[in-house]
């Protein structure tokens, strides 16, 4: 589990400082310009992040039923070898499916206007400047997330039902209450990721003439902020392990800075 958790700090470190530092940028002092090789860079990792997140998400929870369901083979069945395998199965996943569309993107002719309608270089937003038809490069992108986000949802979906079968048949209501809180909590995290994603996606090849892009905007945005702000709070400081170390720490920083001011 811990395994898990330090590739999903490493993968929300990436995505946060792909968009945040430029984002802050534009909102505190309009440095609003980018280059072409930085912008299609910056797209290629969020989007690259956000499909290995999403692949992590369905290791996880993964690794709960496994926990949960089947506690005595848990060290047999996630060895150190499976674990390191499926980390670098949903890397390589994520990279052959984003290098082709950020290829597509990227080679387009941009004859006209230079300005994205959008806080980052979302991949449609970008699209959207060449003069050229997208019908492609947005079809390519549409499908692929629908099957990548759509699979791995339903294998989510599998898992957390095993689980709460296994959690009501437990005799203890104590433990219930708690798995059943876990749960949850994992569970809004993931529809804060899932739901703005593909709303997002959604929108901008269906409704983008109904829906205001103020709307799209927030929405493309709230699944690359939101989630890597609230996953050390739902994934590290509710387990109990990682929350004693954290107090362990500022408690010795604490004291530490305490005895240099006496």
């Amino acid at each position: 589990m811990f395994c898990f958790l330090c590739v999903l700090a490493a993968v929300d470190i990436v995505m946060a400082s792909s968009v945040v530092p430029k984002m802050v940028s534009i909102f505190s002092s309009g440095g609003s310009s980018i280059s072409f090789n930085a912008c299609f860079t910056q797209m290629y990792f969020i989007h690259v992040t956000t499909a290995i997140e999403t692949g992590l998400l369905l290791v996880m929870a993964f690794d709960r039923y496994i926990a949960i369901c089947k506690p005595l083979h848990y060290k047999s069945i996630l060895t150190p070898q499976v674990m390191l395998g499926m980390s670098m199965t949903i890397t390589i996943r994520a990279v052959i499916f984003m290098t082709p569309l950020s290829y597509m993107v990227s080679h387009l002719p941009f004859c006209g206007s230079n300005m994205v309608l959008h806080s980052y270089c979302e991949h449609m937003a970008v699209a959207k400047l060449a003069c050229t038809d997208t019908t492609s490069s947005s079809l390519y992108s549409l499908i692929g997330s629908s099957i990548i986000v759509g699979s791995d949802v339903a294998f989510i979906a599998a898992s957390y039902t095993l689980i709460l079968q296994a959690v009501f048949n437990l005799s203890s209501k104590n433990a219930q209450v708690k798995a059943l809180s876990t749960c949850g909590s994992h569970a809004v995290v993931m529809a804060l990721y899932y739901l703005p994603g593909m709303a997002s996606i959604y929108v901008a090849w269906l409704g983008q003439d109904i829906v205001p892009l103020h709307t799209q905007v927030l929405l493309a945005d709230l699944y690359v902020v939101i989630p890597p702000a609230l996953n050390p709070i739902i994934y590290g400081l509710r387990t109990k392990q990682i929350r004693e170390q954290i107090w362990s720490l500022l408690m010795h920083c604490l004291f530490d800075h305490c005895n240099l001011s006496s």
